[in-house]
């Protein structure tokens, strides 16, 4: 009878620390939720609606997609996208990206820029993406205010080097792909 109390005693315990540490997650997932993913999701609630209120994402998407023509077009394209104050306006709900991409899309459809583009095109129109997420997302890894202020530019400055580089990859991949 000991031995089966003992074992039940143990198993309620075992029990106890899983609900206990179940409970406890909950509460830490709704804290960070309420802390840092409401803020940052009406922050970009805002972003998103000032972008299609006054056009900007038109204007710069008509802007932008004549550069979609040649290499060197793209390159610039994605340089321009990834500025680093510019990328985390750009960034939220990809309407900058969807607005070029649709642009674009049917200047592929219409064969007014040759399809050998069209991967490249992807990547120049997308260097944005994450910016905007870096501040919430080193938030919600706990990580110190030092690490935020040198993160984000990190981030920032790593994508506008990157977005380029990765055009040029994406052309160089492309050979022979719409043949």
């Amino acid at each position: 009878m000991k031995r089966i109390n003992k074992l039940l005693e143990t198993i309620g315990r075992g029990v106890g620390r899983v609900v206990g540490a179940m409970y406890q997650a909950g509460r830490e997932s709704i804290d960070q939720v309420i802390t840092n993913v409401l803020p940052f999701m009406a922050f970009i609630s805002l972003i998103i609606g000032i972008i299609l209120a006054t056009g900007v994402g038109d204007w710069i998407a008509n802007y932008l997609s004549p550069l979609a023509a040649s290499l060197l077009g793209l390159v610039v394209m994605s340089i321009i996208i990834a500025i680093p104050v510019l990328s985390p306006l750009l960034g939220p709900g990809a309407v900058i990206a969807q607005i070029i991409g649709t642009l674009l899309g049917t200047q592929f459809a219409t064969g007014a820029i040759p399809a050998q583009y069209a991967l490249p095109a992807l990547f120049a129109i997308n260097p944005q993406v994450g910016c905007d997420f870096i501040p919430v997302g080193l938030a919600l890894g706990e990580a110190e205010p030092e690490t935020v202020e040198v993160g984000v530019p990190a981030v920032l400055f790593s994508r506008f080097v990157t977005g380029p580089v990765s055009v040029v990859l994406a052309y160089l991949a492309s050979f022979g792909m719409y043949q």
